[in-house]
């Protein structure tokens, strides 16, 4: 039987209790989706302003319910432009039906000057205000994430981290320590590639399943939270049997970074 600290955990050092499996309604799922997903115990729901089918559910969830859910959002790097933050949170507590935001995020991070001082500061300062609980950012530059971690200047981050991309072992984990941030992960499937019958992989040999990606990045107890986009219910379903199953073996583990191996190395313009 999987153990608590598998299912559920703190997010980082932020007091915010998290189960460990998270919800983006991207691919749109369905509103149902959304109330399946809250029914079987997810409490951390991610989603865009865009995410309409996302935040029209929440919105219904947190009338009676706001204790019980973790929101997290945020404002999107813009490559024309500084973006609105202020404007941008205003609008998310008005789409999502609530007078404060979990965890706020600056998204999008490619590039360490892509996310200047200047805005670390307007973040803290909504923090202060009361308006967001903790902030954080998400990004594909493991080293910066890895230096911010070490210096503590946000409260959580948003990475890249499955089978295939384990760069994070070595250019984020060893860094959080000393403060602690939460740790959210997305592509557990890798795009779906770790699901699927790579180029030269024998017929007979078996293949990840979804949950088998999802148990990979949950059982590294670095990860706080690792995010599930399902397209429809049944996927949903099927990514939430990885809570069921714990953590995956030692046998399973060498197999799933074998086959992450080759799955990385076949197309090597995604690192």
């Amino acid at each position: 039987m999987q153990s608590e600290s598998f299912t559920h955990t703190t997010l980082g050092s932020t007091g915010i209790p998290v189960c460990r499996m998270g919800l983006s309604a991207t691919y749109r799922p369905g509103k149902k989706a959304v109330y399946y997903a809250f029914d079987h115990g997810i409490n951390y729901f991610f989603g865009f302003g865009i995410d309409t089918q996302m935040t029209r559910a929440m919105r219904d969830i947190v009338k009676t319910n706001r204790d019980s859910v973790i929101i997290a959002t945020g404002v999107y790097n813009l490559i024309w432009g500084y973006p609105d933050i202020r404007k941008t949170l205003e609008k998310r507590l008005r789409q999502w039906g609530t007078d404060y935001i979990d965890l706020f995020m600056f998204l999008g991070v490619r590039k360490k000057k892509e996310f200047p001082q200047i805005a670390r500061e307007e973040l803290i300062q909504l923090r202060e205000e009361g308006k967001v609980r903790a902030i954080g950012m998400s990004t594909h530059d493991r080293k910066f994430a890895g230096e911010l971690a070490e210096k503590g200047t946000l409260d959580a981050m948003m990475i890249r981290y499955n089978a295939a991309h384990r760069g994070a072992e070595e250019d984020i984990f060893p860094y959080t320590y000393s403060h602690n941030p939460g740790i959210i992960s997305f592509t557990a499937t890798r795009w779906r590639y770790l699901i699927r019958r790579p180029k030269g992989w024998s017929s007979d040999a078996p293949v990840p399943t979804a949950s088998d990606c999802y148990r990979f990045v949950l059982s590294n107890p670095h990860v706080h939270v690792c995010m599930t986009a399902p397209s429809n219910m049944k996927q949903l379903k099927d990514n939430l049997k990885a809570l069921d199953l714990g953590s995956l073996s030692s046998e399973e583990m060498d197999f799933m970074k074998n086959f992450g191996d080759v799955v990385h190395n076949q197309r090597k313009w995604f690192m």
